[in-house]
């Protein structure tokens, strides 16, 4: 069997868990032999979440691989560059401000502002010595930090620090059947960058070189970083943060695949669908019949592979 063969084959084992791991009593047997009660569970909650957790990790994982791409550096994703920060900064301000507006025009606000969170976050680093790699997931974080102190600041004054919470931390314990389609646009978005890896992979490798090739350096990368802010509005919007997806993913893909942004794009995603529902399972499990939120057991694993990915590259560099 191939390693991309033995990864598809996991996937379908952790999607086929997890449709029937949690508190409510579902087996294969129910569903074939046809129980409405079993049915309606599968249909309205196990079956919606495992899609939307499926849709949410791709989307996040080809988003982290954009960034990467642009920035020009591995430790680049949407929770490390003030991205996701924006984001909820953006979320927080349209609850404030359009109160009575429809979802997804609260959700077009938080684009707006994950999208000035990741200009922002290109622009400081188009004008900082990059002496090392460490410093661009340095000034994300730091600028990711400044954004979250304001953005928790304005919701302790106005109350909403509840609300907050539940953009910061991702979760999938309510998401029902027409709660979580916008993470269907989200995933087109993200995979729409597959028709332009070719130019995305060009614009990677720094204006000058791109401009030498006649591409349109400035478009290109407001194109990626756009499908970065909407796909990061989306999923905070929908099921909230999930930290360091964008980055695992797409560095164990290119471990397998080298730097092929068009080769990359479908194994990144079923990567990152992979380790989502690994998470979301994980956290319906550890603590049962409670549930630990897919961001925290996220947070915990990413970080670890974070500092994997840091340190090994360290020593392999010394």
């Amino acid at each position: 069997m191939t390693r991309t063969a033995a990864t598809v084959a996991v996937f379908l084992l952790l999607a086929v868990a997890s449709l029937f791991a949690g508190v409510s009593d579902l087996t294969p047997g129910a569903v074939l032999a046809g129980d409405p009660a079993a049915l309606n569970l599968l249909l309205t909650s196990r079956a919606p979440r495992t899609i939307a957790v499926v849709l949410a990790g791709g989307s996040v994982a080809i988003a982290g691989l954009i960034m990467q791409m642009l920035a020009r550096n591995r430790f680049a994703e949407p929770s490390t560059s003030g991205t996701v920060d924006a984001a909820s900064l953006g979320m927080l301000c349209a609850t404030l401000l359009l109160p009575d507006m429809p979802v997804i025009v609260k959700m077009m606000v938080a684009a707006a502002f994950a999208l000035a969170g990741a200009g922002l976050f290109m622009g400081v680093l188009a004008r900082i010595p990059l002496s090392s790699p460490l410093v661009t997931p340095l000034v994300g974080l730091m600028l990711g930090n400044v954004i979250g102190a304001a953005t928790s600041f304005i919701a302790y004054r106005y109350d909403l620090l509840q609300s907050l919470a539940a953009w910061s931390n991702g979760d999938f314990s309510t998401i029902l059947r027409g709660r979580y389609e916008l993470l269907w646009v989200a995933f087109a978005l993200a995979a729409l960058a597959w028709f332009t890896a070719d130019r995305l992979t060009v614009a990677g490798l720094g204006r000058d070189f791109s401009v030498n090739l006649g591409l349109n350096y400035r478009r290109v990368l407001l194109f990626g970083l756009s499908i970065v802010a909407m796909v990061t509005a989306m999923v905070v919007t929908t099921v909230g943060m999930i930290p360091f997806l964008g980055l695992a993913a797409p560095n164990l893909a290119s471990m397998a695949l080298g730097d092929n942004m068009r080769r990359a794009i479908p194994l990144t995603a079923l990567l990152g669908a992979g380790l989502a529902l690994a998470c979301d399972l994980l956290g319906r499990l550890v603590n049962y019949p409670f549930e630990i939120p897919i961001g925290t057991m996220m947070g915990v694993i990413g970080s670890v592979l974070f500092l994997y990915l840091l340190l090994g590259k360290r020593f392999r560099a010394g």
